[in-house]
This record gives C-alpha cells, structure tokens and sequence, in this order.
C-alpha cells in the first residue's frame, strides 16, 4: 500500500497497471468504501484512478515539481488515513481535490516569505491562455511564458480559483465544494483573476487582427477554452 500513495509525480508513459479482478468496473464510492473496510487494495487504485488529474492541480498551483510531487504525496496520506471521515455526499473527486488544493495552499502559505520561482512550462494550457498557436514557434514560446509570468502575479486565492474553472474545466458549484466557498466567492475570485491577467497580455489581445477588444470580453478569452 505505501508503495502505492507514494509514488508521485509527474504522469508516466507505459499504460495502466493490471488491477485485481473486478475492481475496475468499481466506482469510486465503493473502492473508498472498501478500504474504510480495510481492502488494501482499493485505495491503491483510487489514487492510479484520479492521480494525473490531481498531478496536474497540484503543479499548476505550485509552480515547482518537487513541491507539488511533496504536497501530492500528503494529500493522498491524508485521505489515506481520513478515509472514514467522507461523508459520501459529494463525488470521491471533489473529496480528493479538495484535500490536494488544501496541501497545496499550505505550502504556499509556508512558502510565502521566499521569494516564488518561476513557473514550469505548462505548454498546453498556457499557450490556450494567451491564444491560439498557429504561427511561428518564437512567437508561440514568447506568448505562452508571458501568461506564465502573469499567472504568478495572481494572489493565491485567484490561482486557485482560475486552475480548477479555467484550467480543469471544473463548474462554478465543483470549484466551489472543492474550495470550500460560496459559488459567489469563486465567480469573483475568476473574476478579478482574469482582469488581473488582461493588463498583462494586453498586448497578445490586440495584435488579433490588429485591433483593441472589449475588456470584459478579453478577459473572458483569456481565460476560457
């Protein structure tokens, strides 16, 4: 089982492992039900199960790879050993991510007196971010590092918020049970996460066609599909 919740880290190539028999056409309320039960495998595949998508909150709010393969690893012990606190209400996944955003923005809280390093290149999305990616390669690395930039001049709670709607593809209501907050709360979060990025990628904005755009609308493709 340990070998199981600690290896974690940046998604692998070379196809999923073989799962005991059955267990893969379980949902994940009954796999955490089992291990609550004490199975010692279905833990174990909950996290193979959900462990990319948890990989990816986790690097995109951090920044830094070995802070969020750290932060994953104790987010996943935690809900390892708090298992029996879920209250089945909600998804198994919103359970998780919550667990994972709550590790990560502690070691951001933790973190907050050095000083932040810069993002890794998280290629897919920073370049949706700042617009499509059709001409020459300069253009398009020069395009995706200013929202790379831009993003870590986001207040935390903003990041957050921005990762899971923006990034994710989480609704309002998911980001919000993940968060812990009012829907209210992560719309204006996203919000004022998306006008803070506008200013800074002005610039990509309004070389679409060689003219200016709304600000409200701008900041909604920069931070949209």
């Amino acid at each position: 089982m340990t070998s199981d919740i600690t290896r974690i880290g940046p998604p692998v190539d070379g196809g999923p492992s073989a799962l005991p028999p059955g267990y893969d056409t379980m949902d994940d309320h009954e796999l955490l039900r089992l291990h609550v039960a004490g199975n010692p495998d279905t833990f174990g595949i909950l996290v193979k199960r959900h462990r990319d998508r948890m990989w990816a909150v986790a690097i995109r709010t951090l920044g830094e790879p070995e802070e969020a393969a750290d932060a994953l690893q104790e987010a996943f012990i935690s809900a390892f050993r708090r298992a029996d606190s879920f209250r089945g209400d909600a998804k198994v996944t919103t359970w998780l991510h919550r667990i994972v955003v709550n590790a990560c923005l502690d070691r951001i809280r933790r973190r907050q007196v050095r000083q932040a390093d810069p993002l890794p290149e998280d290629e897919d999305r920073a370049a949706e971010l700042a617009g499509p990616v059709e001409e020459d390669a300069a253009e398009v690395r020069e395009r995706r590092l200013d929202v790379l930039n831009a993003l870590k001049q986001i207040n935390v709670d903003q990041r957050s918020a921005l990762v899971l709607v923006d990034m994710e593809g989480y609704s309002i209501e998911e980001a919000a049970a993940i968060l812990g907050c009012a829907p209210g709360t992560v719309k204006s979060r996203c919000a004022r996460g998306r006008a803070r990025l506008l200013p800074l990628l002005r610039h990509w904005q309004t070389t679409r066609g060689g003219s200016d755009v709304p600000a409200k609308t701008a900041a909604e493709s920069v931070g949209t599909e």
